[in-house]
């Protein structure tokens, strides 16, 4: 507790720090997840793509990141077990960002597209178990979390099968795919504007002060979906086909019109994204502030002030516009090829999933998410459209990623220790 009262203002000071460095690698490296399929794709460029991601990567790690930020705060570690040592716990946290932050600054030099939630996950449990004792750890919380990361791709890949086969059902099979694309995407997009919506506005917006019950949040999600809709319906009339009329032709008309849908889905996985990622880099902020805060008590719940949520927001954004770029230029061709009507199918699967699990509070791998939806696009398509070795490759780097995690973190952990304790 003494230690707690002469350095707690350092203590902070390092996790804003960290939390940054943190967030800093989830821009860099992550962002890929939400940009990767519009790029890949070649609906937006990489310019267009970092633009977009600025503004909705913020608005959604600003607006709807606080409800996941619970879950990696309190939901890994028994709070009980650190009663009497909460610096163990600041200790622990500290190392726990920087060590998760080394791991995503590593990989994205080196073109790694890695999950910033297992990084973040396995350098608490490694911290945990190792420094203070496998009691510490919430074996079945991580459990829950370990089975999400099987489940939300299997969930994003079966969603974006069954878009992609409609898209084929309702649009390409048709004797006019062109014309037919003008009817169908509307109700894409409105699909699109509800679900970010209503998301938001159930879970997201509580921190800031908004409280809006169940059929409130309908309602203003279908006005916003409507609104959303107009606007796309106006740029969707506003392609013009080519006159050539034979099939490949046709499917290209079709593909100008999945461009404009494409940058909706787009800007809903960027929202998607900095709401469910944020809590990687200020959950174990938010920990070392709380705890430090009530002088050294290790509160079940506490609010997460609104400058922690800017440092997620701020530092994923400088990440981004830094270094970013190399992830998105990658992500987007390894593992099949990409339209902008499979990349919407993608997106949109990976982004439904992401919001859902970011309004209940269960913190999935955005990577393993989009990943699983691409796989079901191009299972859609056809197996032989997917590249077997690229997916070994990435599925390889998520196996490294939690040992490296907790390796860094148990190392972390007894360095700080030995500073101050």
């Amino acid at each position: 507790m003494e230690l707690l009262a002469e350095y707690g203002h350092v203590f902070i000071a390092l996790a804003c720090v960290f939390g940054l460095f943190m967030a800093w690698g989830i821009g860099a490296n992550d962002v890929a997840n939400a940009m990767g399929t519009s790029v890949g794709s070649k609906a937006i460029t990489i310019k267009q793509a970092v633009l977009i991601a600025i503004v909705f990567e913020f608005a959604g790690a600003f607006l709807a990141g606080g409800e996941v930020t619970a879950t990696i705060r309190k939901g890994i570690i028994d709070p009980s077990i650190l009663a009497d040592t909460p610096e163990l716990l600041v200790f622990g946290m500290l190392a726990s960002l920087l060590a998760a932050g080394t791991w995503l600054m590593i990989a994205s030099i080196r073109g790694w597209p890695v999950s910033t939630t297992h990084s973040i996950v396995g350098a608490i449990v490694g911290f945990a178990a190792v420094g203070i004792g496998s009691e510490a750890v919430a074996w079945g919380k991580v459990g829950t979390i370990a089975a999400s990361w099987v489940v939300s791709p299997m969930l994003a890949g079966s969603i974006a099968f069954v878009l992609y086969k409609s898209v084929q059902h309702w649009i390409h099979d048709t004797a006019n795919p062109f014309e037919q694309s003008k009817k169908v995407v509307p109700i894409y997009i409105f699909l699109v504007g509800f679900v970010i919506s209503m998301v938001t506005l159930v879970k997201g917006l509580k921190h800031i002060g908004l409280n809006l019950d169940f059929q409130q949040s309908v309602w203003l999600s279908i006005i916003s979906g409507i609104i959303i809709t107009i606007i796309g319906i106006f740029f969707v009339n506003r392609v013009n086909a080519d006159p050539e009329t034979n099939d490949e032709v046709h499917l290209a008309n079709v593909e100008k019109v999945f461009i404009v849908l494409m940058i909706f889905t787009a800007c809903a996985m960027a929202f998607a994204h900095g709401s469910n990622d944020v809590a990687n880099a200020i959950g174990p902020v938010a920990a070392i502030y709380s705890v430090v805060s009530h002088g050294g008590e290790i509160a079940a719940k506490a609010a997460v002030p609104v400058w922690i949520l800017l440092i997620g927001g701020v530092g994923i954004i400088v990440g981004l516009v830094t270094y970013g770029h190399k992830v998105i230029a990658t992500v987007g061709t390894g593992i099949t090829v990409l339209t902008p009507s499979r990349g919407f199918a993608a997106t949109l699967a990976a982004a439904t999933t992401v919001v859902v699990a970011s309004g209940t509070g269960l913190p999935i791998s955005t990577t393993h998410t989009l990943v699983g939806a691409i796989l079901g696009v191009g299972l859609a398509v056809g197996r032989e459209s997917l590249n077997y070795r690229q997916v070994g490759a990435i599925f390889m780097s998520w196996l490294v990623t939690l040992p490296a995690g907790a390796a860094l973190s148990i190392l972390f952990f007894f360095i700080f220790k030995a500073i101050w304790g």
